[in-house]
């Protein structure tokens, strides 16, 4: 059976935009220097590829891998694909921790494109659909 590995991103800049999803799920920043820049030059990549990559990486390899890698054109329309997002994982947050972590996200450089609250039968939805600063749409539930 196959299982997820890394949810990769075509980026204009791939490091700013890796430290924007490291911050939302709360990794640390991934630099290629150190010993981790020496094992990727010496395995074949240059230091225009780095420059040209980023990665987001849970260090407890439990959350999504995010990989980063320069795109050749600006994003034009939606995405055909998105990321959803929970404001409280394992449970439905309450309006104001929804709220807050919309803040948290626009304070990290996420724009708000709006609230949608909906009814799925007897089900009540609210979750805000937002932009990494890219402009890649993701949801925040």
């Amino acid at each position: 059976m196959a299982g997820l590995g890394n949810i990769t991103f075509y980026a204009d800049d791939p490091v700013r935009l890796s430290h924007f999803w490291a911050d939302v799920f709360g990794y640390p920043h991934t630099e290629f220097d150190g010993e981790l820049k020496d094992m990727l030059l010496a395995n074949g990549l240059t230091e225009v590829d780095l420059a040209h990559r980023g990665l987001a990486e849970d260090p407890d390899g439990i959350g999504p891998r995010l990989f980063f890698h320069h795109a050749g054109e600006r994003k034009t329309g939606r995405n055909r694909i998105h990321l959803d997002i929970a404001a409280t994982p394992g449970r439905r947050p309450a309006p104001d921790e929804l709220d807050a972590e919309k803040d948290r996200l626009v304070a990290l450089g996420a724009s708000v494109v709006r609230l949608v609250e909906q009814d799925w039968g007897p089900w009540g939805e609210r979750y805000y659909q937002l932009q990494d600063p890219e402009g890649n749409e993701f949801c925040l539930q």
